[in-house]
């Protein structure tokens, strides 16, 4: 199974010497990728411009886009930004695409948040139409840059439920699924809700599965770093569903980070990714070490 780290995009203090170290050190250590996620009302740096920093800074690990909210954005933008990535990482893109949970981001960006599972959909069919080389208007150009890829980067979707993951078997070629501290249930249940819904639309292949954690290692009371780092992402919830959820993480030492890689693992998982909650180098070195001695 492998092994990425994301970087700490949503964490208080993230900037320019976060990606540059991240990157350099995380192409240096045994991580197959590096990712981020987008959230727009939110305090961390636009996703596709950090990965574009991230694939310019590396030359081995994937670039994983971790989720783009489709239904939120002109497909034909995704399209283009991911290209440009595709390009500028030589082929080493992969695309997570999700209907997203927070409203304040679909009005943020002046877009309707109905219907969104059908435009989600849709729009996966568009970006793969424009990543063929087919005008996104009749009397048109091709909206380039030409993918290193052939047909563009793979397409995981962000889906969990039956409903979401029934659709996400009709067009995507994987799973990108969370568990916020790495219990291997839920993970496991995750990996065989979506390879029954790969074999219900009679998938000629497996679904890539891919999952993951926050996690805190390496620093002072990673405890309270990591349960106030968990609070401050969820926070959208509610004070109260934040801090119940965050007050249950568990996910700051080496043994309990060591049971969610072995679950994930055990659930047949083709990657897992950890996902830091602090942007001190100190958690990526303890990470490197925990991940170098499995």
């Amino acid at each position: 199974m492998d092994i990425g780290i994301a970087l700490p995009t949503m964490c208080r203090g993230y900037d320019r010497r976060s990606t540059v170290d991240w990157c350099l050190q995380a192409e240096q250590g045994p991580f197959s990728s590096i990712s981020c996620g987008e959230r727009m009302s939110f305090h961390n740096p636009e996703m596709w411009t950090t990965l574009a920093a991230a694939a310019a800074l590396t030359e081995r690990v994937r670039i994983i886009a971790n989720v783009a909210v489709l239904p939120a954005h002109p497909p034909a933008l995704v399209a283009k930004q991911a290209a440009t990535i595709d390009v500028l990482s030589d082929g080493r893109l992969t695309v997570g695409v999700g209907v997203g949970a927070r409203p304040d981001d679909y009005r943020s960006l002046a877009a309707d948040f109905g219907y969104r599972h059908d435009r989600l959909e849709r729009g996966v069919a568009e970006l793969r139409e424009l990543w063929s080389g087919t005008p996104s208007t009749p009397d048109g150009d091709p909206i380039g840059p030409p993918c290193v890829q052939a047909g563009g980067p793979p397409i995981l979707a962000g889906a969990l439920g039956p409903k979401s993951l029934a659709r996400a078997a009709r067009w995507a070629d994987g799973v990108v699924a969370f568990s916020l501290s790495g219990v291997p249930a839920e993970i496991a249940w995750a990996a065989d809700s979506a390879r029954k819904a790969w074999a219900t639309a009679a998938r000629d292949t497996a679904p890539r599965l891919v999952s993951g954690c926050f996690y805190v290692l390496g620093v002072p009371d990673p405890a309270a770093v990591l349960r106030e780092f968990t609070a401050d992402y969820l926070a959208f919830f509610g004070s109260e569903t934040a801090g119940t959820t965050a007050a249950a993480m568990t996910t700051f030492d080496a043994a309990a980070v060591h049971r969610a890689l072995d679950g994930a693992e055990a659930a047949g998982l083709d990657e897992f990714i950890l996902v830091p909650g602090s942007t001190d180098l100190a958690v990526l070195d303890a990470t490197i070490e925990l991940v170098e001695s499995r």
